[in-house]
């Protein structure tokens, strides 16, 4: 029961820290991770795991992330998003719906993100939102980004609201005042919701309040990944221990067992196998 996968639905208010420092008084359990920050403003799919399972911390987090976000028209502030200092404020005009449309069609695409300075990018070994809040410049550093998906599902004259499936480390808030950019407008963030990261999704999560009453279920390895197990024999166990790559006609994940314990989890392709997470 130790070993958890937990898709859990983050409230707003709360930082995805507090959602670890909670789960572990809630569990008893001291080692937790996350595998995606998630502002305070906003909520949706945090994936936690504990103990043996935060091995995939960084296979979880290199997932694709899909939100439901919503643009607050009129104003720009310093982080990007309501919460922040207002820069500058303009009358919201009414936005045709195939402008917002073909401006949204064009961000379908790979390009260089410039990250937020209120960020945990760290710059010389600090991070960006320190500088920020002691008005020191710093060049801001460009990340390429992958804009799988972007829809329009709603908008008025003061907010616009999208949906969007984006690549690993992609800033909506930056996307967001990019989009803003083309249209000509201001704009900043105002809600956002986490709805997917990979096939985890909202609509299978649990809320804190849930695991406090132990009304929660665990996922377990099969359901994160689609894998294949297969049993060891003492030649290929020396292999595998020692992270050795393998050639075998296996496709994809394969969790390797011995008597039935987890012993190493390796991807395969083009029949090679090259260790991912040893158990």
């Amino acid at each position: 029961m130790d070993n958890l996968i937990l898709v859990i639905n983050k409230e707003k208010g709360l930082t995805s820290r507090d959602v670890v420092n909670k789960l572990s008084k809630i569990l008893n359990i001291k080692k937790i991770g996350h595998t995606g920050t998630l502002d305070p403003l906003a909520s949706g799919v945090l994936v936690c795991v504990t103990n043996k399972w935060t091995k995939l911390v960084d296979l979880i987090t290199s997932l694709d992330k899909e939100y439901i976000a919503t643009i607050k028209l009129g104003i720009e502030t310093d982080t990007l998003d309501i919460n922040g200092n207002i820069l500058k404020e303009e009358k919201p005009r009414l936005l045709q719906k195939e402008e917002i449309i073909k401006v949204l069609n064009s961000f379908k695409k790979e390009y260089e993100q410039e990250v937020p300075k209120y960020s945990a990018k760290s710059i010389n070994g600090k991070r960006l939102y320190e500088y920020a809040r002691e008005n020191i410049d710093v060049e801001l550093p460009r990340i390429k980004v992958s804009i799988k998906d972007i829809e329009l599902l709603d908008y008025g004259i003061d907010f616009i609201k999208i949906k969007c499936l984006v690549s690993k480390g992609t800033y909506i808030r930056s996307l967001i005042r990019d989009i803003c950019k083309e249209l000509k407008v201001l704009g900043c963030m105002s809600d956002l919701i986490r709805t997917k990261q990979g096939t985890f999704s909202i609509d299978n999560s649990w809320t804190l309040e849930d695991i406090s009453n132990n009304n929660f279920k665990s996922l377990t390895l099969e359901d994160v990944l689609k894998i294949t197990k297969i049993e060891l024999d003492d030649n290929l166990y020396k292999k595998v221990v020692n992270g050795n790559k393998i050639i075998a006609k296996y496709n994809g994940y394969v969790l390797f067992q011995k008597k039935e314990q987890d012993i190493a989890l390796y991807y395969f392709e083009n029949g090679e196998g090259v260790l991912k997470i040893l158990l």
